[in-house]
């Protein structure tokens, strides 16, 4: 699936929400999902995801700990492995079949070593008794019936002054616009993507709502929507475990 991304802020309309927000599967770990989601392109935003935390996380150390939330096929964890060579990265994810394809992929990019790769359930106790230096993650909140749940996991396994970034999708408006977007950036798609992104954009959560999630989270983290269809979450983590306003 070709997403062409740029990140940049837009500006909220206001307009009414008419769409209802449908929560998704938690998991989207069936077969014929995973052989979709291992075929599909998503090279323009998982880089894009990449290049705006190289860029952003400044100064950047030699030598780090990472952990993406959600880690999925482990694209991202192999994008950033190779953007940090310094780095060691830490993919969780709940879905064994995903898991599977995600540690093949880690092994033919010679990363096997500098990438593990844990089959969790969140909330995970384990995250607890982790500092990672960052924590990321793209596409996972929208499957979660809690949101806090991924707020507080990363509240949990972030070091004091960790950079934490998220990026998801945007709920559309209405139905004409989520039918317009699944349109435009999968129309090519096989349907089981097709279904897949439209129940996604259905399931997702606006800005304003990220923004509430985050204050009863106690984190003071910048959300801003990028593209027509995401927003994201970033900032450092201070060092009473909340970004200082």
């Amino acid at each position: 699936m070709k997403i062409k991304m740029k990140m940049k802020t837009i500006t909220m309309t206001g307009a009414a929400d008419l769409l209802t927000r449908v929560p998704e599967p938690e998991l989207m770990d069936s077969a014929e999902q995973v052989a979709a989601y291992a075929g599909a392109d998503f090279n323009e935003s998982n880089q894009a995801f990449v290049d705006h935390l190289i860029d952003c996380c400044q100064p950047q150390p030699s030598h780090g700990r990472l952990l993406d939330l959600g880690c999925g096929p482990a694209d991202i964890c192999i994008r950033l492995a190779q953007a940090l060579p310094g780095w060691t990265i830490e993919g969780i994810d709940a879905g064994a079949n995903m898991l599977a394809s995600a540690r093949s992929r880690v092994a033919d990019a010679g990363l096997a070593k500098r990438i593990v790769l844990r089959e969790v359930h969140l909330p995970d106790p384990l995250l607890a008794q982790q500092d990672f230096n960052c924590v990321v993650s793209n596409s996972l909140l929208h499957h979660l019936p809690d949101p806090q749940t991924l707020w507080q996991s990363i509240a949990q396994a972030a070091a004091p002054d960790a950079w934490v970034q998220v990026m998801d999708l945007q709920r559309p408006q209405n139905p004409a616009q989520a039918h317009a977007l699944v349109e435009q950036y999968a129309g090519a798609e096989p349907e089981v993507l097709r279904l897949d992104f439209h129940n996604s954009l259905n399931a997702a959560w606006r800005v304003d709502e990220v923004r509430d999630q985050l204050r009863q989270a106690g984190l003071a983290l910048d959300c801003t929507q990028v593209s027509d269809r995401h927003w994201m979450v970033s900032g450092r983590i201070g060092i009473d475990g909340k970004n200082p306003a």
